[in-house]
């Protein structure tokens, strides 16, 4: 047995057993944890963004693209929206128990149909250390246990996170390992991952397109999948034109390397001279290169869309624009 199936599989035993335990566990519990990691997240911001610094140095040294180190990189503000998302999900409401549907049957027999937990969730993702605490704490609120396999380039940052999500366990006298990290780079265990259908119930993937593909081609396990995010935004001749400018600019440039940012631009055709032209404008001045169609690429600065810019994950300051 190599030492990469061992520790999956000790992993894999440890999920299950906290499965049972997290099941059944209080939402007042399940609250506190989610808290205390948030506050153990503030407690450790220093010692978060040097770890993060060790993840970006590593980064460098790989190679990465700037996108990808955007996606990799933690600071003080990141943190707090860590800190913030944490809180939030812990005032959701608890939603193992809800009724979500019920009747009777002919023969007198009521029926439900109740959110129960699925067991153990295994959460594959790339370069974005924050995943580790979101999914981390996703996981918890409905009652599962997770194991996580973050990004090789982000190991040190999603260790940093995952001893503040254990600490709240610890401290809110949940199990432990009802939130695991997986401490390697070797990827390896991630193809033991993929056959642990003993201990895993579903795997998450959260990447881009090769590793989602990966992972769809080799399980064995159950997976809740996606592809790439190739976000569209529509802007109607009906459009409220401030708002359209602040969301399409929004979209774009806060974060150009998640999978969430807008890549492609349809415009209607009425308002394409007026407010359409105004918003490319506004966009190359953020310094976003803007690839279009015939009507687009005469706005000065802009260049001639190819055919393989249509429905492309860009994940850069890049944006396709049509009339449509």
């Amino acid at each position: 047995m190599s030492d990469i199936h061992a520790m999956m599989t000790k992993i894999g035993q440890n999920a299950k057993a906290a499965a049972s335990e997290l099941a059944y566990a209080s939402a007042e519990r399940k609250h506190a944890a989610l808290v205390l990691a948030a506050d153990a997240v503030r407690e450790n911001i220093p010692h978060i963004v040097a770890e993060n610094a060790k993840d970006l140095a590593y980064g460098r040294e790989k190679g990465l693209s700037d996108a990808m180190m955007d996606r990799l990189m933690l600071n003080e503000d990141r943190l707090r929206g860590v800190i913030d998302g944490l809180r939030a999900i812990a005032e959701q409401p608890d939603p193992v128990g809800q009724v979500m549907e019920e009747w009777d049957r002919p023969n007198g027999l009521h029926i439900k149909r109740v959110r129960t937990p699925l067991g153990v969730i295994g959460v594959i993702y790339e370069s974005r250390p924050n995943v580790t605490a979101d999914a981390g704490a996703l996981c918890l609120k409905a009652g599962n246990a997770v194991i996580l396999r973050g990004g090789s380039e982000s190991l040190h940052s999603a260790t940093a996170l995952h001893e503040c999500l254990v600490k709240g366990l610890r401290d809110a006298k949940l199990p432990e390992t009802a939130i695991q990290l997986v401490p390697t780079r070797d990827r390896a265990a991630v193809q033991e991952m993929l056959t642990m259908t003993d201990a895993i119930d579903v795997i998450v993937p959260r990447g881009g397109k090769g590793l989602v593909g990966l992972v769809q081609r080799e399980a064995r396990v159950p997976v809740f999948a996606h592809l790439e995010g190739i976000v569209h935004i529509y802007i109607d001749k009906a459009a409220d034109a401030e708002k359209a400018m602040r969301v399409v600019i929004n979209a774009k440039t806060r974060r150009t390397g998640i999978c969430g940012a807008a890549e492609c631009l349809l415009i209607h055709r009425d308002i394409a001279d007026n407010l359409g032209a105004q918003i490319i404008t506004s966009l190359l001045e953020k310094g976003v290169e803007v690839r279009g169609d015939e009507s687009i690429s005469k706005i000065k600065g802009t260049i001639a869309a190819q055919s393989d810019d249509w429905g492309r994950e860009y994940l850069d300051s890049i944006i396709a624009a049509k009339v449509v």
